[in-house]
């Protein structure tokens, strides 16, 4: 019985536009990059920055029954935007061009898969002390939001595969 050895690979696909050459067939001279606000993934990318700040805001606003569960879900909210935002700035201003000793698909994919995971615990635990207040309730939702919207943006930009390979050579 010959058990083979499991590869991943990961590919990252481009939705729409994040190279030279896109829309006209001729390559995008300047410092923005005027198509990209219109593809897939710089809309989830707005998308999910107009969650945080509504779970960010509705958190900040309520009355806090738990100090410690809801300043970890503001830290957690506000990051993950901060992040977001510099991930969808780098794509707006071409930055990844400049900065080529950064992986730059290897960290925003590392990124979501951390600040998913962190956003989802926060959801959970902002969720479980809530009790009866509407604004902490309401941030816990969007928070869900959120992670559902972070989801969808690793799941739409990158392909993950599964294969097994063979370690039997025929010959």
């Amino acid at each position: 019985m010959s058990l083979g050895a499991g590869l991943v690979r990961t590919t990252c696909s481009t939705s729409g536009a994040s190279g030279p050459g896109v829309g006209a067939g001729q390559p995008s001279e300047g410092l923005l990059d005027p198509v990209y606000p219109r593809t897939q993934g710089a809309l989830l990318k707005v998308a999910q920055m107009v969650t945080l700040l509504i779970a960010f805001t509705c958190v900040r606003s309520s009355l806090w029954t738990d100090y410690s569960a809801y300043s970890y879900f503001e830290v957690v909210t506000i990051c993950d935007l901060i992040m977001i935002l510099i991930f969808y700035l780098v794509h707006l201003f071409r930055f990844y061009r400049v900065l080529t000793c950064i992986s730059w698909p290897l960290s925003e994919l590392l990124h979501y898969l951390i600040g998913t995971l962190l956003l989802l615990i926060a959801s959970i635990v902002a969720a479980s002390k809530s009790y009866d207040q509407s604004g902490l309730v309401a941030g816990a939702i969007f928070g869900f939001i959120a992670t559902f919207l972070c989801l969808a943006s690793v799941w739409l930009s990158y392909k993950i595969s599964c294969v097994t390979q063979s370690t039997d050579a025929t010959v």
